[in-house]
């Protein structure tokens, strides 16, 4: 899409020379079109669909999955089709987990650790890509790199400044109040475990002490309140403990105007300035396990016995870490763009994003580069609840709604309750900047040091995406990446039922209304047109 009228021939003229004669006819899943003629879930999902829920079918399971169980039953089977790179632009990735070590991508031109740049891509020792955030972890959030800078001349400089002082008051609010039910609940569990001489202990334990003392009694109800959220003493101390770590991390890393998070020594402001950070593209710790959790759901080994299965039978994950603990840099996002697209990379899923972007003319370019490269570049919507048609969320492929990619795919995301809530409640929307919903709540998949859990976001939603283009782009290579865009586009399931949008239940649009498509991700139906294409 370089232009709006452009973009609108190429897809009037794709939809006649590859979707015409009847080709459509091939798709056997029935798009379901009203929810008061179609099938509800009516109990509660079991432990592996729930673990699952994202590979299962509408039609067959009453669940808005993206029908990847189905596509290998009745269509892939064995066939595993051709090798795909799929780049991850995220954080520190474990590329040594039990479910992603076989599906690393390993650049055959470079010799390890010989501290030379043997393919002469600027990048030394750069095995399984690239990390351009070097040792750091913690950063800024954006608006508030253009308040460090002092940058008055930023149009949206004002607008910054008041979002800081709001959300610095929200935060360091939010820190007393948690502070103080932290001490309440430590000083309960303390008082608790003394009375019970011992520290695991349980609700009969404490049904059972006949102590009057008033702080005892207190102690009691502090622990029954816990229990009535479905937590224990011991669970809700954790639990306290890591909010707690990111309320401070918040007010002391990335609301503050002072810190300084960047250790890589480059001029931020030139792009030409390459090759800083480093070649290990692990996470920092544990924690960082935000582009582990994305690999997994795209390309995790599948059927190998173990935690998850990915959506991609074939694909090998480039890990560039970019995303720290706060906002990415334009200049990183750029520069990770074009190493996934002169390194080998089809598809690039971007599971990030900020809502001011100074630099953002340096992403677009980067997203072009890819398009004009054929490779389709996958962003999650975002998880503000906004409509992005109104609220800047970067990066993007448009200014003022002009596109210069016919390959750029935004993601919105979906729960497991088909119905009027089966938008997340998170999930950004707009009829003209978002292409597309996938599952993006509560998704099973890797964390580091071999362990898997569930997370939700449409950073979750834009890798179902990325795992369906790998797919299509491994079973038919000679699809283009533009036309993958549109298959993926055109054989999403069209609903026209109402739902709630943003979590708010006055809110209630069609879900039409909410992407260009008005459809959800079908893995089934994007395998038999990609197949009717010539």
């Amino acid at each position: 899409m370089t232009l709006k009228n452009k973009a609108i021939g190429f897809y009037a003229l794709s939809t006649i020379l590859l979707f015409g004669c009847g080709s459509t006819a091939g798709v056997l899943t029935t798009p379901i079109e009203n929810i008061d003629s179609s099938p509800l879930k009516v109990t509660e999902l079991t432990e592996v669909e729930k673990k699952n829920w994202g590979h299962l079918d509408l039609e067959r399971d009453t669940i808005p999955g993206m029908a990847v169980d189905r596509a290998y039953d009745e269509i892939i089977k064995d066939k595993k089709g051709q090798k795909v790179i799929v780049a991850v632009i995220d954080s520190g990735i474990d590329i040594d987990h039990e479910d992603l070590d076989d599906v690393i991508w390993t650049n055959k031109n470079e010799t390890p650790n010989n501290g030379k740049d043997d393919d002469n891509n600027g990048y030394v020792d750069d095995i399984h890509g690239w990390n351009f955030l070097g040792d750091a972890y913690n950063e800024q959030l954006e608006y508030v790199r253009i308040l460090a800078k002092k940058d008055t001349l930023n149009p949206r400089y004002a607008e910054a400044k008041k979002l800081h002082e709001d959300e610095y008051q929200t935060w360091s609010a939010r820190k007393t109040q948690y502070d103080q039910i932290a001490q309440a609940v430590n000083n309960a569990h303390e008082l608790l475990s003394k009375h019970l001489k011992k520290e695991d202990y349980t609700m009969e334990d404490i049904n059972n002490i006949s102590s009057e003392a008033q702080d005892i009694q207190q102690a009691i109800q502090i622990s029954k309140n816990i229990k009535s959220n479905g937590l224990s003493m011991q669970k809700a101390k954790k639990e306290l403990k890591n909010i707690q770590e990111q309320v401070n991390e918040r007010l002391n890393y990335n609301l503050n105007i002072d810190y300084k998070g960047r250790t890589t020594n480059d001029d931020i402001n030139d792009l030409s300035d390459i090759g800083y950070g480093n070649g290990n593209v692990k996470h920092v710790k544990k924690s960082e396990s935000h582009g582990t959790h994305v690999a997994g759901i795209i390309a995790a080994e599948r059927n190998n016995g173990k935690g998850a299965n990915g959506i991609a039978n074939n694909a090998e994950i480039m890990a560039l870490r970019v995303v720290p603990n706060g906002d990415e840099y334009d200049k990183d996002v750029a520069l990770a763009i074009r190493y996934a697209v002169d390194n080998g990379a089809k598809v690039i899923n971007g599971s990030f994003g900020k809502s001011f972007s100074p630099d953002s003319q340096w992403v677009r370019d980067a997203i072009k580069y890819a398009s004009d490269n054929d490779v389709v570049f996958v962003h999650a919507a975002g998880n503000d609840s906004n409509n992005v048609d109104v609220e800047p969320n970067f990066p993007d492929d448009n200014v003022n709604f002009v596109e210069i990619s016919n390959s750029y795919i935004r993601v919105g995301s979906l729960t497991q309750k088909y119905g009027s809530k089966m938008v997340s409640g998170f999930s950004n929307y707009g009829k003209k900047n978002v292409d597309i919903f996938a599952p993006g709540s509560e998704i099973y998949s890797t964390l580091p040091e071999n362990e898997y859990d569930f997370k939700g976001g449409t950073s979750m939603a834009a890798p179902g995406i990325a795992g369906i283009a790998a797919l299509l782009r491994s079973q038919y290579p000679n699809l283009s990446a533009a036309q993958v865009k549109q298959v993926i586009i055109d054989s999403g399931l069209p609903l026209t039922t109402k739902v709630v949008v943003g979590g708010d239940a006055s809110n209630v649009k069609p879900f039409a209304d909410l992407s260009k498509s008005g459809k959800i991700a079908n893995a089934y139906n994007a395998l038999i047109m990609a197949s009717k294409i010539k």
